[in-house]
């Protein structure tokens, strides 16, 4: 009885579970299809969306930025073709500049003027050099460094200078045949009979006349000059009459001028030669030629050379110009 009521419950509930595991199926394929299907519309709509941007990316081309207030057209492959039109608005060429004229050569401290006769090699002679002395030399070989012409304003020389050109003066190469000329005269007139004769006497006379010379250069232009504080140059008048000039020569042996441009006297000219000659007589000349007598004598000889180099320092710039004035003027 019992299993005949469980049976008929069986049969009557079959059928539903029949509809029911054929409807699951059914469902859970639809739910999946549908999901399918939206996921499948989605990304076609994202495919259709970027497509455009990748198709058109590749063959893009930055555009330039249009001009305030003007958006540009896309233009036709006929107006790409023709040639831009000439910018009209466009500031004319710029004309070539004239040619500058080379500005004139400023003139200079002893230049060559027109119809003076003088050459650049005369010019040069008279320029300053470093240590404020020129080049020049007397009958173009003796040194002549410390005259000047138509200097009234130079600036004064450092001790360091004047040091300088009387180095410069004393061991030129002029300087060793002429005291060797003199060693020659000295012994021709044996002067000073110790040094003897021959060789050793004339090599003696030789030592000695450069060393006085040199002791003389440096005791009147650098040693007085630098603890007086004196100008040694000598600035050559240049104008006025042979007599006036001559005066004006010879009177530079008393009269000198300071550091600052005032006439003092030559202190160094007197005193400096006076003690150069002290200091060469008793000092290497032969014993019995140490006396003050001796001395007086170098200091006068010393003395009356400088005078006649003065005297020449005066008229030697004249003689300097007339000689190239000539010169040129026996040039074809």
């Amino acid at each position: 009885m019992m299993t005949r009521r469980w049976l008929a419950k069986i049969f009557h509930l079959l059928p539903l579970a029949i509809a029911l595991f054929s409807f699951v199926p059914r469902s859970c394929a639809e739910a999946q299809g549908e999901v399918t299907r939206q996921i499948s519309e989605q990304a076609l709509e994202t495919v259709t969306e970027q497509s455009p941007q990748h198709v058109s990316e590749p063959t893009s081309e930055p555009q330039a930025e249009p001009q305030s207030g003007q958006q540009s057209a896309p233009q036709t492959p006929a107006q790409q073709q023709q040639p831009a039109a000439p910018n009209t608005t466009q500031a004319p060429a710029q004309q070539p500049a004239a040619p500058s004229t080379p500005p004139s050569p400023s003139p200079v401290a002893g230049s060559q003027k027109p119809g003076d006769g003088s050459n650049s090699s005369s010019n040069a002679a008279s320029q300053l050099q470093p240590d404020q002395g020129t080049k020049d030399r007397l009958f173009f070989a003796m040194p002549n460094f410390l005259s000047l012409e138509n200097s009234a304003h130079v600036p004064p020389m450092t001790v360091k200078q004047k040091f300088q050109v009387s180095v410069r003066s004393s061991f030129d190469w002029f300087q060793y045949p002429w005291y060797g000329a003199l060693a020659g005269i000295s012994q021709a007139r044996n002067s000073e009979p110790g040094y003897g004769q021959g060789a050793e006497g004339y090599a003696k006379r030789y030592a000695s006349q450069f060393a006085d010379g040199t002791i003389e250069n440096f005791m009147v232009n650098a040693v007085v000059p630098s603890l007086l504080h004196t100008d040694p140059r000598y600035y050559q008048l240049g104008k006025g009459s042979v007599l006036k000039r001559t005066g004006y020569a010879l009177s530079r042996l008393l009269i000198t001028r300071t550091d600052s441009g005032h006439n003092t006297f030559n202190t160094a000219e007197i005193g400096g030669s006076l003690a150069a000659a002290a200091i060469s007589t008793y000092s290497y000349h032969p014993e019995a030629d140490k006396t003050f007598s001796n001395t007086t004598t170098v200091w006068a000889a010393q003395v009356g050379y400088d005078a006649i180099r003065i005297v020449l320092n005066e008229f030697w710039p004249d003689l300097r110009r007339k000689f190239h004035k000539d010169k040129s003027q026996g040039q074809p």
